[in-house]
């Protein structure tokens, strides 16, 4: 297989599913792609792709240095890591939003009260931008897990998290105070592969854009 095969970096979990049927819809090679499968990399010779299984989390980075020319991932974990790619199309699926949430007894307080508390997140940089943008010093604790427990706990004030449906924060009596962005999940480049590779990547995008907007062209 020549140096001219497209790499395409994966997001497993949630996105692994929505992803392979847009792939599908996109004729490109699906057969065997699944998360059950022990394999991390799924090359498919005839069609010079090969598809690489990742944590969300680091598609950006197999993005940005190169390893994978393209790539599948959330705008939340983009927007977190700001790494060095090309967000090429928003995909429109996996939307989710960042929210600032508190316990439920505090749900009529004002953003400004949350000044110089203690906030628990897994997207430190979303947190500390989005309070700076509001003029307000919060301490911001970064935490792996269930961030849910930090308030119950009184570790921290409030949360800075992404959800869906809001049906974790409800479980954990915690009430979404602000919106701070939405997200769905983008398509990425690597931009010397976009310069180098453009034959490839650049029917791409537009068969992408095509499926997103319902297929209503061409």
């Amino acid at each position: 297989m020549g140096n001219n095969c497209l790499t395409v970096a994966l997001s497993k979990g949630t996105l692994l599913k929505p992803t392979v049927a847009l792939l599908q819809k996109a004729n490109l090679p699906v057969e065997g792609l699944h998360e059950d499968s022990r394999n991390m990399v799924f090359t498919y010779e005839e069609s010079n792709i090969k598809y690489i299984m990742c944590r969300p989390t680091d598609v950006p980075a197999y993005v940005e240095y190169g390893a994978a020319d393209v790539g599948i991932v959330g705008k939340d974990v983009i927007v977190e890591q700001g790494k060095d790619v090309f967000e090429m199309v928003d995909l429109k699926y996996g939307y989710c939003r960042f929210v600032v949430a508190v316990p439920a007894e505090m749900k009529n307080c004002s953003l400004k009260d949350l000044k110089y508390k203690r906030v628990a997140t897994k997207f430190p940089v979303v947190a500390e931008r989005y309070f700076r943008s509001q003029g307000l010093q919060v301490d911001v604790i970064t935490l792996h897990g269930n961030i849910e427990l930090a308030p119950l706990m009184g570790l921290a004030d409030m949360i800075v998290d992404i959800v869906s449906t809001g049906r974790t924060l409800k479980e954990n009596n915690l009430v979404e105070l602000v919106k701070i962005m939405d997200s769905t999940t983008r398509l990425i480049s690597n931009r010397v592969s976009y310069r180098t590779k453009y034959e490839q990547i650049q029917p791409l995008v537009e068969k992408m854009q095509t499926i997103v907007k319902g297929g209503s062209e061409g």
